[in-house]
């Protein structure tokens, strides 16, 4: 089946189930960018428990600029703090050396566009993860799409915990680094997923 997702920054696990049923990916590029979403956020999970990492975006003139459209905003080093934040969450996972030089040119290089920096995200955690994926952007936007696709593009976003029915996922529990500590926190970005239990990602997703 073919899925149509809103691009996502590091996006939660959910976003990577859906992924791995997909036959084709497309990726929402010309609806009219909202704010507050995985769009250009991500949750990780830090000594205090679930900490937010947004990636400015210059403004435009919401909400009718599209996504596509949607610059990145480098006026403040917010990736060097982002990178900080990812080190101190997750540097004594266990898979965290193994995977953060594949990571880590994410917050060295620039992009204009957050819809190619997310795409590029996309591509290289689904290589890590080992996930395939065909991927592509939209040409135009539709309110209805055919039978053959689902649409999930404004339902995977932090206030609505399950894109189909509303209900919690309830994602069965892996070791987090703060776990013992604090409690199992299900749906974080990838990037937790990855850290936390490495080449058996795939296995989780399947």
């Amino acid at each position: 089946m073919n899925i149509l997702f809103s691009t996502a920054y590091f996006g939660p696990v959910q976003y990577y189930l859906y992924i791995f049923s997909a036959n084709k990916v497309f990726i929402e590029g010309m609806e009219h960018y909202p704010k507050q979403t995985y769009r250009n956020r991500c949750v990780i999970y830090g000594a205090n428990g679930p900490l937010t990492l947004t990636v400015p975006v210059t403004r435009g003139i919401f909400p009718k600029t599209l996504t596509k459209e949607i610059k990145i905003d480098y006026s403040c080093n917010w990736q060097k703090n982002h990178l900080k934040a990812i080190e101190s969450a997750y540097r004594n996972s266990p898979y965290f050396e193994y995977y953060i030089d594949e990571i880590i040119r994410f917050f060295n290089q620039r992009f204009d566009f957050l819809i190619d920096y997310n795409n590029e995200i996309l591509l290289k955690t689904c290589e890590i993860i080992g996930l395939p994926i065909n991927l592509s952007n939209t040409e135009v936007f539709q309110k209805t799409l055919p039978n053959d696709c689902i649409d999930i593009r404004f339902n995977i976003n932090p206030k609505k915990q399950n894109p189909i029915n509303g209900q919690s996922i309830n994602l069965p529990v892996y070791r987090q680094v703060f776990g013992p500590k604090t409690g199992f926190i299900e749906d974080l970005s990838v990037m937790d997923l990855i850290f936390n239990t490495g080449p058996d990602a795939i296995n989780y997703l399947r």
